[in-house]
């Protein structure tokens, strides 16, 4: 089977992913069954990212469609989520595929709170599963090449597009595996490959020579690109070099080979000699190069075959010149393969989890077209109520209707009677006091709430900026000061908000004691409102006169003005129309939303006919109160005058501005109340919001000071370890070796009590004649001369010792070289001349004496001790 260079998966730590989601769903969506819908489609997506990437993949299609899911899904929910490190803050980490790792610490990883590095890892693991699953293919038929040729392909686009795209996805220095030149030169070899496929096809289907040569010299254009874009760089294994190498030289013997059959067929002998000899030359270098890691001897014998026939052929027969390898035409090329684009949903099984929720940028619209909403119908009912205080007002200055309606002069007139039992029906004083003695403890509440928020920043930010000014630019990420400024100006404007309903809460305090003592009157029983108000003669030669009904009938209009005000604010607040479909046509049109053009037009469509009827009633009680006033200018003319008339007109005026004030303090209070109230949430989400991000950026902290640990611990602690002292490296015999850079072992531990092997005595000499004259197989598989054919006692450049391994501290070691004719194992106990005197080097075990059953010595246990004594 053809070598093809695989790509490693990236691996990743565990993330829950529908934590922080739900979280945001609840605080975003009301409650309901959108909201539980959205809640479970966020644990299928914690449940899929464990099936991607949280386990190792099968090379298989299956797993491959797996990730292609997790990927599309992420790229769906990137604009419906607002995945940020000041928002939904998941922290994703990933480890650098081509790293190893080292002795102290891990291999090199990244951890980022960003959707745009998960989704760059995933369509990485995406293009290396692919290749893993192109190269274990069966490229013997044609249903093997087409999966290869389409994997390889899909790979070669996926790291095209993430070259394209990391460094907008990331805004930071990726690691090596996913940076621009790494992706870039995988997605070349990708693409070579692919091309390889299509060669190796060609050559099955036995398509024409001059096509196959083509294909190769193709492939073998893109492989030397490949090796030109790594060769200068450790981005990528080792291994991948000589791989590249071959492949080129390989490729380009192939084309070189067909292009030499079809010029035999053009009976060009001399090109097609010269076209072998390259060939031949080419596949020779791989040979003596890359052997280890391509077989290439089908295809150097093929070649062979063909070059002697060829030579021989033109000996004989044809004498055509051979022309130099600089004369030949070059081969043209043909190139079958191209990046397959990334284009969403790349999987064909794909299924939205979150199909129902709407984009980011459409919830965003919508947030905003509903504060415009609010604002004009705010300000419409504004403009409503404040004429009707108007009225109310110049009424009570007028002191109608009462004035028309006192007969008797000496009883409550009935539109007053009409207010007091309002007044007492709503709770009178006692509503008032509990509503203003509610509002300090609603206050300190969301005061606190806001102070705690706050505080966590505060600390969080102070930490930050103390291990920055530690470890100085060791620290990579992103400042707290930086990241808080959005919770900053958040929390600031809201601090305006308290502060503002601070002097609005004063301001209606002050209000309701200026009014305290006449809204206290009014709530008392008819017997003593009556009496509380003075008596005057009575005028019923008025009751009857034209400017009284006149206006009565003013009065009349007036309330019905105001009835009138009351349904245009009941349909102003029930009007709804949902905009969710208006951005989303406006989105999948134009790409963006204008916010701005769409709502202003549906709003005056919307509530244009509404806002033009409040105008109306505005215009209207204008006329109405210039003739009240005009027609009470005739009333008072036509009145008596005298002083008791004249104070209880006072009362009377000042007990209907006591009931507008009642009316209009209970408003204010329990608009306040409900401010609070919904403060509460507001803050309570901020608070969340504030606590999530810390408790982000500190699991964040810690991972990035374990990983500084790691590589503070990877760092060597001195340039180079120190030579020995003189006294140190001096030889016994008095000469001086020159001093190693080598550390020397620490030496043995001597135990007492435990007898010490005696010295080795030096080897014996034994003569030629008692060796054997068996041939020894050198390292390089050649026969070296037997034992007897050098003189006694003559060493070898090395040691030759039995097949099992010979380093320091294994019980076969043996430190001394051993004389060529001296050998203890090749002789039993009864024919050696004398019993051989065997001895032990200083920290090993002894040699164990001869036994005649066995051809070589048993290993022994080894020493105790860890390094042989100097």
């Amino acid at each position: 089977m053809a070598t093809f260079i695989t790509v490693q998966s990236k691996k990743t730590s565990e993330v829950d992913l529908a934590k922080p989601l739900c979280k945001f769903i609840q605080q975003t969506y009301p409650a309901g069954e959108a909201q539980a819908e959205h809640c479970r489609a966020a644990e299928e997506l914690s449940k899929l990212r464990k099936s991607a990437v949280g386990r190792p993949l099968d090379k298989h299609e299956s797993s491959l469609e797996t990730l292609m899911r997790y990927y599309d899904q992420l790229c769906s929910i990137e604009p419906k989520f607002p995945f940020s490190e000041n928002q939904i803050c998941v922290t994703f980490t990933w480890k650098d595929a081509f790293d190893k790792g080292s002795l102290f610490g891990g291999s090199v990883k990244l951890a980022l709170a960003s959707l745009g590095y998960e989704k760059t890892c995933v369509l990485f693991n995406c293009g290396a599963l692919a290749s893993q699953i192109a190269s274990e293919q069966n490229l013997d038929n044609d249903e093997g090449l087409k999966t290869a040729a389409k994997h390889y392909q899909f790979a070669s686009g996926a790291f095209q597009h993430i070259k394209d795209t990391v460094l907008s996805a990331l805004n930071r220095e990726p690691t090596v595996d996913i940076s621009p030149d790494t992706v870039g030169t995988l997605s070349l070899i990708m693409l070579a490959q692919a091309q390889e496929v299509f060669f190796l096809k060609a050559t099955r289907d036995k398509m024409k020579d001059a096509i196959i040569a083509k294909l190769a010299n193709q492939a073998a254009d893109y492989y030397g690109d490949a090796f030109k874009q790594c060769q200068y760089k450790d981005t990528l294994p080792k291994e991948v070099f000589p791989v590249l190498a071959a492949k080129h030289c390989i490729m380009q013997a192939h084309a070189e080979y067909h292009q030499s059959i079809l010029a035999k067929q053009q009976k060009k002998f001399g090109e097609e000699i010269g076209r072998l000899q390259h060939a031949s030359d080419l596949v020779k270098t791989v040979a003596s190069r890359y052997d280890e890691y391509i077989n290439v001897k089908d295809l150097s014998d093929k070649i062979s075959r063909a070059l002697t026939a060829a030579k021989k052929d033109n000996d004989f027969i044809y004498h055509d010149r051979v022309p130099d390898l600089k004369d030949l035409n070059p081969i043209g090329k043909a190139s079958l393969v191209k990046s397959t684009s990334i284009v969403v949903p790349i999987s064909q099984k794909f299924t939205d989890l979150f199909e129902k929720m709407v984009p980011l940028a459409v919830q965003q619209s919508l947030t905003v077209y509903n504060q415009r909403k609010a604002d004009l119908v705010n300000r419409s009912i504004a403009q409503m109520r404040e004429a009707t205080n108007l009225a109310n007002g110049v009424l009570a200055s007028l002191n109608l209707p009462a004035a028309i309606e006192d007969v008797s002069g000496d009883s409550v007139p009935q539109s007053i009677l009409q207010k007091s039992k309002s007044v007492i029906e709503q709770g009178g004083i006692q509503t008032i006091d509990q509503l203003i003695k509610d509002l300090p403890e609603l206050l300190q509440r969301n005061r606190e709430i806001l102070d705690e928020s706050l505080r966590l920043l505060d600390e969080e930010e102070a930490t930050d900026s103390d291990l920055r000014t530690k470890f100085k630019e060791r620290w990579q990420r992103t400042p707290s000061t930086e990241l808080y400024k959005p919770l900053r100006a958040e929390g600031a404007n809201f601090c305006n908000v308290l502060d503002k309903a601070i002097q609005a809460d004063g301001q209606v305090k002050e209000r309701y004691q200026s009014h305290r003592d006449t809204i206290s009157l009014l709530c008392k029983p008819e017997p003593e409102l009556n009496a509380a108000i003075p008596s005057a003669n009575p005028a019923k030669t008025m009751q009857g006169s034209e400017v009284v009904n006149v206006l009565r009938s003013l009065l009349a209009s007036l309330d019905e003005v105001k009835k009138e005000r009351e349904q245009l604010e009941n349909d102003l607040k029930s009007v709804n129309f949902d905009m969710t479909s208006k951005f989303l046509t406006a989105l999948a049109q134009d790409g963006a939303i204008n916010e701005e053009a769409i709502s202003v037009t549906e709003l005056d469509r919307i509530y244009g006919s509404l806002t033009h009827k409040v105008q109306e009633t505005l215009k209207k009680q204008e006329e109405l109160l210039k003739n009240i006033q005009n027609a009470h200018q005739e009333f008072a003319k036509m009145k008596q005058s005298n002083n008791e008339s004249n104070l209880r007109e006072e009362v009377l005026k000042n007990l209907a501005v006591a009931n507008d004030n009642f009316v209009e303090l209970v408003a204010n209070l329990k608009e306040g109340t409900k401010f609070y109230n919904e403060l509460t949430e507001i803050l309570l989400k901020f608070q969340n919001k504030c606590s999530d991000i810390v408790f982000a950026r500190k699991t964040e902290r810690d991972e990035l000071l374990k990983d500084l640990q790691q590589s503070i611990a990877r760092e060597p602690s001195a340039p180079a370890i120190p030579s020995l002292p003189a006294y140190q490296s001096a030889a016994a015999g008095g000469s001086k070796p020159a001093p190693s850079t080598t550390p020397t072992p620490a030496p043995r531990t001597m135990l007492t009590g435990k007898p010490q092997p005696p010295a080795r005595p030096p080897p014996p000499v034994i003569s030629t004649a008692n060796t054997l004259s068996t041939p020894v197989l050198t390292a390089t598989g050649a026969t070296a001369s037997p034992a007897g054919s050098s003189p006694a006692g003559t060493a070898p450049s090395q040691a030759q010792g039995p097949p099992y391994p010979t380093y320091p501290g294994f019980p076969g070691y043996c430190q001394m070289p051993m004389p060529m004719g001296y050998n203890p194992y090749s002789y039993g106990q009864y024919n050696l001349p004398y019993a051989p005197q065997m001895y032990q080097n200083p920290g090993q075990a002894p040699y164990p004496g001869p036994q005649p059953t066995y051809p070589y010595p048993q290993p022994q246990p080894q020493s105790g001790y860890p390094y042989p004594q100097q």
